[in-house]
């Protein structure tokens, strides 16, 4: 009888010294990280290695959904069947049904949008839910896999920054090394996605962390070579070709491709705007919105019915159209039949991202730009092929952004250096001008419609800590505006406060003493009431410091009062104190920006 309790108390011991060791061991970690970088590049080099084996894993169960509900080979992709069948049609619907259940049932579990990498290292630092993000690549499986015209990319970046972000909190990183490790999962998704180490590492520096430093450039880098390497490991079908740009490539040929880095420019914002807008009438038309992707999978079928080139991503069709002589008029109708497809697939609710829909469209408008100038009797010398090439890139940075991204992406599909140079000369175009006529790149678009107002992934959320209600001194002086100045003097002798807010009969704000004030007449008396100021200006507790100041300046006043919603007085706020807070986070912010958090490990 005795046995069975001996071996519970074993087998309790037992686990008891094992999460003794695993503390110590968790321990142990997290001072050597914050002691030498090394670690970090190691953990950062595992998570990397993680992140890949999720792209590859989300990537295979996308196509096992596309060859059951499609019934195609699992050697080809969905783009590139000659024709939709028939009884194929109603699967793109009913993708947009399960969407729209799976979406409503988690609504009603978890209110609000998940959290991506971009909101989450400009607004949180760092922090992502995994569990949102298990949701979000369900809802990119039910879009993808079911054929609608979004890629996979946001899933592998979403599920990447997800896991770097849970590591990172495990290990209780720094504000700035986990914004680091968001960038380290979310790059290494794009490095195993197309095989690009490099693609993936600046896709982490310029859209994920929004920066480049001596700091993050080693974790980083070992993070896009490991997920580089499950990806080989694992025999991934990745997009890879080989061509040769034009032998000589003259001045006006630069230029020729820095026009089509403006073309691509207009388009891009044309397409992010277009979004916007099926959007918005999407949202008033009369049905639910859990029915919406349903609708939209009708739409999507239809076009897919006549150009079945827009179903998916389009990786098989995007290597099918550049090694295909197409006319102008085929590549017309293709381009716009592919940027419909995407508009209604996001515009109507389907999860996914474009950026690979931008790098085949910039493909086909490339080519349309070039066939174009031969078509006018123009003799430019350019290869269509080089073309698409620069067109793919200069495209994708006009809608995702990261020139230096999309360069090396063509650098590494290609192995031409000077493809690639003539790429970067069109992407900086498109860059430019979306960034002086938009302001925006597809992701922070989405955030802009949704109120955010962040253009990139620098980190500003530490700005929205800094708000009044933070920053106040709660142990200001108050006093019945209706005292009598004699009592006022005896109660705030000079040198004891400089300012007193006064209370009207009620218990509301009804403005600030200065206390010198109450003293220039030393004959004088009545109600101290008469020299209250600044009676209509006021700081709410959740201003931000930006505000703050603002105020302070239109007010030049050195001291406001914080009321609640009932005109309340909660505390004071100094513009010394106010401005003295933000000099300390901007100054941790430059140096976490050069590289500070290194300095410190040292």
């Amino acid at each position: 009888m005795t046995a069975p309790v001996e071996i519970q108390v074993r087998h309790t011991g037992g686990t008891a010294y094992l999460r003794r060791v695993g503390r110590r061991a968790l321990a142990f970690v997290r001072a050597r990280i914050r002691a030498s970088e090394l670690w970090l590049v190691v953990i950062a080099a595992g998570v990397g290695a993680l992140a890949g084996l999720s792209t590859v894993t989300i990537n295979a169960a996308a196509r096992a959904l596309q060859v059951i509900l499609y019934g195609i080979s699992p050697d080809i992709r969905l783009s590139t069947i000659p024709y939709l069948p028939v009884e194929r049609l109603p699967v793109l619907a009913l993708g947009g049904l399960a969407l729209g259940l799976v979406t409503l049932w988690w609504s009603r579990r978890r209110p609000g949008s998940p959290v991506d990498p971009v909101e989450a290292n400009a607004l949180r630092g760092g922090r992502m839910s995994i569990r949102d993000s298990v949701f979000v690549v369900i809802q990119s499986l039910c879009s993808n896999g079911f054929g609608a015209s979004v890629g996979l990319e946001a899933a592998y970046v979403q599920m990447g920054g997800a896991l770097a972000s849970l590591t990172g909190g495990v290990l209780n990183l720094r504000r700035s090394d986990l914004r680091t490790f968001v960038g380290v999962g979310a790059g290494a998704g794009i490095a195993a996605a197309f095989n690009a180490p490099l693609t993936g590492a600046f896709y982490a520096f310029e859209i994920i962390i929004g920066s480049y430093t001596t700091a993050n450039i080693a974790p980083v880098v070992a993070a896009a070579l490991a997920a580089a390497l499950v990806s080989r490991l694992l025999h991934v079908d990745n997009l890879v070709m080989r061509t040769t740009v034009t032998d000589a490539l003259s001045v006006s040929h630069y230029l020729l491709f820095a026009t089509l880095g403006l073309v691509c420019a207009l388009a891009g914002i044309a397409i992010m705007r277009l979004v916007a807008l099926c959007e918005s009438l999407a949202s008033r038309m009369p049905s639910p919105r859990w029915a919406r992707p349903a609708l939209g999978g009708v739409l999507l079928a239809a076009i897919a019915f006549y150009q079945p080139e827009t179903l998916s991503a389009g990786h098989g069709a995007m290597h099918l159209d550049m090694r295909s002589d197409l006319g102008l008029q085929a590549l017309a109708v293709l381009f716009l039949a592919k940027a419909a497809a995407s508009v209604i697939a996001l515009g109507f609710g389907f999860r996914g991202g474009l950026f690979f829909a931008s790098l085949y469209l910039g493909s086909l408008l490339g080519r349309l730009y070039v066939v174009g100038l031969y078509a006018m009797g123009a003799h430019i010398g350019i290869d269509p092929l080089t073309a698409s090439l620069v067109g793919m890139g200069a495209l994708a940075v006009a809608i995702i952004g990261g020139p230096f991204t999309m360069s090396f992406l063509v650098l590494e599909t290609t192995g031409d250096f000077g493809l690639t140079a003539v790429t970067l000369t069109a992407s900086i175009v498109a860059s430019l001008v979306v960034r002086e006529t938009f302001g925006y790149s597809f992701s922070t678009w989405r955030l802009h419609l949704r109120g955010e107002t962040i253009r990139s992934a620098h980190d500003v959320g530490w700005l929205r800590t800094l708000t009044a209600g933070r920053m106040m001194r709660r142990d200001a002086a108050v006093t019945p505006a209706s005292m009598q100045l004699e009592e006022f003097r005896r109660r705030f002798p000079l040198g004891s406060t400089r300012r007193v807010i006064a209370l009207d009969s009620d218990g509301r704000y009804a403005g600030i003493i200065p206390v010198a004030a109450a003293y220039a007449e030393p004959e004088a008396d009545g109600l101290v009431g008469r020299f209250t100021t600044l009676s209509d200006r006021t700081l709410r507790p959740d201003m931000s410091i930006k505000a703050c100041m603002a105020m302070f300046d239109a007010t030049e006043s050195d001291e406001l009062a914080v009321l609640d919603d009932q005109a309340r007085p909660m505390g004071i706020l100094s513009e010394a104190y106010a401005t003295r807070r933000y000099a300390e986070e901007l100054e941790k912010a430059r140096r976490d920006l050069v590289g500070g958090e290194a300095e410190e490990r040292s």
